[in-house]
This record gives structure tokens, C-alpha cells and sequence, in this order.
């Protein structure tokens, strides 16, 4: 019988979750329950241990209490492995958690405090923190923030030009996607050797996207901020704006903030600017001359920030994409490269069609991967650290 470690990914009408051998980390299953909230459906899993799940109907009405008590009586059915400990995926730490922690009442009343800063994302992880709580209790659960990785920036990476007192307070650059990011620092020498420790551009470009430079396996800085709607171009949130945008949009338009939050997070982005799809791959086949708009548009922010990083970082050593369209899509990382060539990135344009693990040409001054996101990984083996 094999002990093994749950990690969940809880959002807002979905639940990701894997399975990893205590002992070793290897992924014994990996899958998903979509549609909470409304019609609830299993999306299926992969694995060796896929058919714990296997003969037992998940009510279309489940909500996350009912999803996850829904996984976890498959796992508690099987004979063949033992359940050690969870993980969760929290979004945000704020300023005090700053890395991986055991989670007892105390700690989930310092994260329901944070509520505000990431209303919609952290009220389901901690969901889903409770569900475990009521379905098994007494299983040790391990928080996973994803800003944590960001904690090493500079100071002056972290502040904005506002008042220090208002600073004090936290409000300050925390940035996100930090266990895609602890994956990719965790995997990167194996793959680029003696580059990984130097200044390394990290794109994570999916429906949510952002950049992270690194400096031996740390981030010195990124582009997300107080919040994840700052930065690059993305799915449906604008990224980096004017703040004076905004305050027209309320002060002379007379709109309600609600209203700006709604159109700044859910009607912006690829969706806004093309007027056709938040999905890059709709985009891509396309003919509409929105549809391109909006990808160069993309790939413009993605190179002005690379730039930025790079001025942060003194360089460039290796630049790597990650996440869905960063993993999948060669003609936006061609797009991307081949305006960063000045910067010594050159693509192998045949090796960039197939995705593979090395996309750029032998003799290119900077190397440029492509590496599957996983962040799963990196919260089974901080528990693993913490359950030690």
C-alpha cells in the first residue's frame, strides 16, 4: 500500500486535483470536476490510480463541499493507497506568508482576512480547505500561496509611488502564478544546465498571463501587482492601465465601480480588443482583422515587458514559456521571439512547430524552452517538506 499526497486546485466552478506517492512524488492520477455550481460533472482522471473514481455517480448539484467529500470517498475506498495529507493551491498569502504552511484555525482566519485582495479566487480555495476539514477530519492540509515566490523581489520591485503609510498597509506588488514559476526554477537545470542559475524570463502565457525574471531560481521581479489584473494582455482582463482610465471611466462617465471591475476583469483583454473570443486558438484561425489586432497586441506587451525584465535582470540567459498558449501556441511564440532578436533570440522555426522542449536555433546566443506548467508539483512536494 502506497501513502499519497491530494492536491487540490480549487476556482470558482471547478476542482483540479492529483494524486502523488508520498515516497517518490510520482503522479499516481491527475483530473478534474467541473461545473460546480451548476451542472457538476467529472471531467475524468489519468493515472494509475484514474479508477478510484470509477462506479460512483457526482450529483450534478454538488458545490464544492459536495465535489471534493465526492473525491475523497473515492480515494478513502481504495486498498492500495493511503492517505497522508492535502494540499491546496491558495492564490494569496498578502505580505505574512511567504511560504508553504500547515493550516490550523488560525491560519485560515489570516486568509479569510485576504478575501479582498482576491475575491475571485480566494473564497474557493478556502473552500475547499474546509470541505477536507468536514469530509476527512484530522488529515493534515498544507496552504500553497501563489504569491510566495514573489517574496524574494526587491524592495523596489514590491513598492509603488504612493504614500509609505498606505504601503505599510500591504499594499504593494505581491504578483501571481508563483507555483508555475517554483516548477519551472525546480526543473530548469536539468534542462538548461548552467543558463537556469542566470537571468532567465519566465512567460506564463494562458487565459491568465504574466512574466517572471529570475535570478538564480528567484524572482527579482514580475508583472502582475497588488492584483492579478495588472501586467500583460490577457484573456479577458486588460493587464497594465492608466489609472486615470479608470478614474474617468467613474468620475465623467459615471460609472459604478462594480461596473469598471466588470470591464476591466471580464470584457477585456483578446475579448475586448478582437470583439470575437478570449481564446488565442479562435483568434489564431480567424480572418477578422480584430483577431490579429488583438494578438499583436498580445505579443507587443509580452515583448515591452521582456524588455523591462530584462533591464531588471542586467540581460538575458534563457527565456522559457509555460502554460497554455506559452506551451501551444508556435505562432505567438514566433511572433514574441522574433521581435526579442536583438536580444539574441533566435528560433529553430521547425523545432518551434513541433513545441519542443528546446525551440531556439544551437548557435542563438540565448536559449529558449518550452516546459509543461505544473503546479501541482510543487505542492505535493511542499508538503511532503512540511509533513517531514
Amino acid at each position: 500500500m502506497d501513502d499519497a499526497i491530494l492536491v487540490l486546485n480549487a476556482g470558482s466552478s471547478s476542482v483540479k486535483f492529483a494524486l502523488f506517492r508520498a515516497e517518490t512524488l510520482e503522479p499516481l492520477c491527475r483530473g478534474g470536476i467541473e461545473g460546480i455550481g451548476s451542472r457538476a460533472s467529472f471531467g475524468g482522471a489519468k493515472g494509475a490510480e484514474a479508477g478510484l473514481f470509477d462506479g460512483a455517480d457526482l450529483p450534478e448539484s454538488s458545490n464544492h463541499e459536495v465535489a471534493t467529500r465526492w473525491l475523497l470517498d473515492g480515494i478513502r475506498r481504495s486498498d492500495r493507497i493511503t492517505l497522508q495529507a492535502a494540499g491546496h493551491r491558495v492564490v494569496h498569502g498578502g505580505p505574512d506568508f511567504s511560504a508553504p504552511v500547515l493550516i490550523v484555525n488560525a491560519v485560515m482566519t489570516a486568509l479569510e482576512e485576504l478575501i479582498p485582495l482576491a475575491p475571485a479566487h480566494q473564497p474557493h480555495n478556502l473552500a475547499a480547505i474546509e470541505a477536507v476539514a468536514k469530509a476527512w477530519p484530522g488529515l493534515p492540509q498544507v496552504a500553497c500561496f501563489d504569491t510566495a515566490f514573489h517574496r524574494t523581489m526587491p524592495r523596489l520591485a514590491q513598492i509603488f509611488a504612493i504614500p509609505h503609510e498606505l504601503t505599510d498597509q500591504g499594499l504593494v506588488r505581491y504578483g501571481f502564478h508563483g507555483l508555475s514559476y517554483q516548477h519551472i526554477a525546480d526543473v530548469l537545470p536539468s534542462i538548461a544546465g548552467e543558463a537556469a542559475k542566470g537571468r532567465v524570463i519566465v512567460c506564463h502565457l494562458g487565459h491568465g498571463a504574466s512574466l517572471c525574471a529570475m535570478s538564480e531560481g528567484r524572482s527579482i521581479a514580475t508583472t502582475m501587482g497588488f492584483t492579478a489584473l495588472d501586467g500583460l494582455v490577457m484573456g479577458m482582463r486588460c493587464g497594465a492601465i492608466d489609472a486615470g482610465l479608470v478614474l474617468h471611466l467613474i468620475e465623467q462617465r459615471g460609472m459604478a465601480p462594480a461596473e469598471v471591475s466588470e470591464i476591466l476583469n471580464r470584457r477585456s483583454g483578446l475579448l475586448g480588443v478582437s470583439g470575437i473570443s478570449n481564446d488565442a486558438r479562435t483568434l489564431l484561425a480567424s480572418d477578422d482583422p480584430r483577431a490579429k489586432e488583438a494578438l499583436d497586441l498580445f505579443s507587443y506587451r509580452v515583448v515591452r515587458e521582456a524588455g523591462s525584465l530584462m533591464a531588471a535582470l542586467g540581460g538575458l540567459d534563457a527565456l522559457v514559456f509555460t502554460a497554455g498558449i506559452g506551451e501551444h501556441s508556435a505562432p505567438i511564440r514566433s511572433a514574441i521571439c522574433r521581435a526579442l532578436g536583438w536580444a539574441g533570440v533566435e528560433l529553430d522555426e521547425s523545432r518551434n512547430a513541433t513545441n519542443a522542449m528546446r525551440i531556439s536555433d544551437d548557435a542563438a546566443r540565448v536559449p529558449v524552452y518550452v516546459v509543461p506548467a505544473d503546479e501541482e508539483r510543487p505542492i505535493a512536494r511542499a508538503v511532503l517538506q512540511r509533513m517531514s
